[in-house]
């Protein structure tokens, strides 16, 4: 049993238009109840599957385990992703140099099981490019 608590933000600039950046935060996490406030979007969800999915069907499942470990405060893990690659359905995480238009920034507040038990469900761990089971 996962029991997570996931709120994402994305700012919306001027230049932007408000339904694409709804659309690249639901491409991302169909499951998130999404609101629109003034340069603005905020979200919340308790499932990262399609997040999951979309991690395995690009094979970043490594770099993903990186940046979610990299961006962990306690029971809490924290990134940041690029909008247009989301408006794609591609997860980009950003790293580096901001963006101007800013980034979806995701936070994961685990409650069950521990945090590194969600990750490896979220991303396992991989050989040679391939998940690693703990499966017999």
């Amino acid at each position: 049993m996962y029991r997570v608590d996931v709120q994402i933000t994305a700012p919306v600039r001027d230049t932007e238009v408000t339904d694409r950046v709804v659309d690249a935060v639901a491409n991302l996490f169909p499951e998130a109840d999404i609101e629109r406030e003034p340069g603005e979007i905020r979200a919340e969800t308790h499932s990262l599957d399609r997040f999951s999915e979309l991690l395995h069907r690009q094979a970043i499942l490594d770099s993903a385990r990186s940046e979610f470990f990299g961006g962990r405060q306690g029971e809490t893990v924290s990134f940041d992703l690029k909008k247009q690659a989301a408006f794609e359905s591609v997860v980009n995480f950003a790293v580096g140099e901001p963006s101007e238009l800013g980034e979806i920034h995701v936070r994961v507040r685990v409650h069950e099981p521990s945090v590194e038990e969600y990750v490896d469900h979220v991303a396992p761990s991989t050989e040679d490019g391939t998940p690693v089971t703990d499966d017999p």
